[in-house]
C-alpha cells in the first residue's frame, strides 16, 4: 500500500500532507513555494509510492466553485499528465484555514506561530487529507 498526497494549492504556497503507508495517520509534510511544487512532488514520488492525490477543492459558500479554482484548475491537469498512473481525489476545502488556524491556536502555539501563513496551509493539508480518508 502506498501513502495519500495532500495538497492545498495556492497562488504563492502549497501546504503538503501525507498518509502513513497503512493510509491511516494524516501528517503535515511541508509547504513548498508554487512555482516548485512539481519538482517537489517528483522527487518525493521517486522515493514514495504514492496511491493518489488528494487536492483541495476550492468552493464558495454556496458550492460554487471559487475565484481560486482559475489557478487550481490547470495545477490539476498538469497533475493528471504528468502523473497519468495516480488518481487525484478532490476534497472541499471551505473552512480548512480557520480549522487549521483555531488548531493551532488550541495547540498553545504563540502568535508569531498563529500568524505563520506556511504552517496553515501544511495544517490545511493535513485537514483536506484527514476529511478524504475519513470519506474511504
Amino acid at each position: 500500500m502506498g501513502r495519500l498526497f495532500a495538497i492545498d494549492y495556492g497562488k504563492k504556497r502549497v501546504g503538503i500532507a501525507v498518509s502513513d503507508e497503512n493510509q491511516i495517520i494524516a501528517t503535515a509534510l511541508t509547504t513548498v513555494p508554487a512555482c516548485d511544487i512539481f519538482d517537489f512532488i517528483a522527487k518525493y514520488s521517486s522515493e514514495n509510492v504514492l496511491d493518489a492525490f488528494i487536492v483541495g477543492y476550492a468552493l464558495d459558500m454556496r458550492g460554487n466553485l471559487s475565484e481560486s479554482m482559475r489557478y487550481i484548475e490547470p495545477f490539476v491537469k498538469r497533475l493528471a499528465k504528468l502523473y497519468p498512473d495516480i488518481p487525484i481525489h478532490r476534497v472541499d476545502e471551505r473552512f480548512t484555514s480557520k480549522l487549521a488556524q483555531e488548531a493551532i491556536r488550541l495547540s498553545g502555539a504563540k502568535k508569531t506561530k498563529r500568524q505563520d501563513k506556511a504552517l496553515v496551509d501544511r495544517v490545511s493539508a493535513t485537514i483536506i487529507l484527514q476529511t478524504y480518508m475519513e470519506m474511504i
